[in-house]
């Protein structure tokens, strides 16, 4: 159990899938004096370590299995609920996310089945519960931003296990965000599809087997025509769109509108 105990009138932002992509340059960008900034990843970031040393901005990394969801929810709720803690607002990023091999659901594994969901969906409701939770007493804004995709609203053949995470995930922020409305101070929810970003996500749909994925030729089409953002602008994007006043007015938005 991390033992760091943060004490300050800071925003405190906690992001999942921070290690790389456009979840590595969220965090970066997150780095301030008036930030507090937890990152739950597969590995730490050494780098983004000193980064925030430099930056004066408080960090604290965990290297979490998220497939492990429960482990990481009662970690959360037991870091939350410090004694003394306090911060100015509180915002969860449910940013990680996985695809298993690319194939039709008849070809996929339950083991790989059941890792897709528990990292795409189960982790997300569970750190949610136990944000939500943990800082129902507190007087402060919270946001809770669920990083969504495009494939939660449009099927996809050999997708499968993604587009029903998203699907879920998307759903599941409706259903929230009327439980948060129904409280004095409840957290303000989306679930946000960032557009299509040049992530190893992205190599993994363009380096897939042409014959059991019959969408290739459009990723290829898109990194072809420089139709994917950068990590580092659509990360700009989605921390515009999530310090927006109106933000949780819609609770499943697209960053293209």
């Amino acid at each position: 159990m991390p033992t760091e105990n943060f004490m300050a009138d800071t925003h405190l932002y906690i992001l999942t899938g921070a290690s790389r992509g456009m979840g590595l340059a969220m965090a970066r960008q997150l780095l301030a004096p008036e930030h507090t900034l937890l990152c739950i990843s597969r590995q730490d970031n050494a780098a983004l370590a000193a980064q925030a040393a430099q930056a004066g901005c408080k960090l604290e990394q965990w290297t979490q299995d998220l497939s492990h969801s429960s482990e990481a929810a009662a970690m959360l709720h037991q870091w939350l609920g410090r004694p003394g803690v306090r911060h100015a607002g509180a915002t969860l990023i449910n940013n990680a996310g996985m695809i298993p091999r690319i194939a039709p659901l008849s070809d996929i594994s339950p083991e790989d089945l059941a890792q897709a969901l528990r990292v795409g969906l189960e982790a997300p409701m569970a750190l949610s519960a136990a944000f939500l939770a943990a800082t129902e007493g507190w007087q402060v804004p919270r946001r809770i931003l669920n990083i969504s995709s495009g494939l939660g609203r449009r099927p996809m053949a050999s997708q499968a296990a993604y587009c029903a995470a998203k699907a879920g995930m998307d759903h599941s922020t409706r259903c929230l965000a009327l439980e948060e409305a129904r409280k004095p101070n409840g957290a303000r929810v989306c679930s946000l599809a960032p557009g299509v970003i040049d992530t190893d996500m992205q190599v993994q749909l363009r380096g897939a087997d042409a014959a059991s994925f019959p969408d290739r030729a459009r990723f290829e089409q898109l990194k072809s025509g420089g139709q994917l953002d950068s990590p580092e602008a659509a990360a700009r994007k989605v921390l515009a769109f999530l310090a927006h006043s109106d933000f949780g007015s819609e609770p499943v938005a697209d960053i293209r509108g």
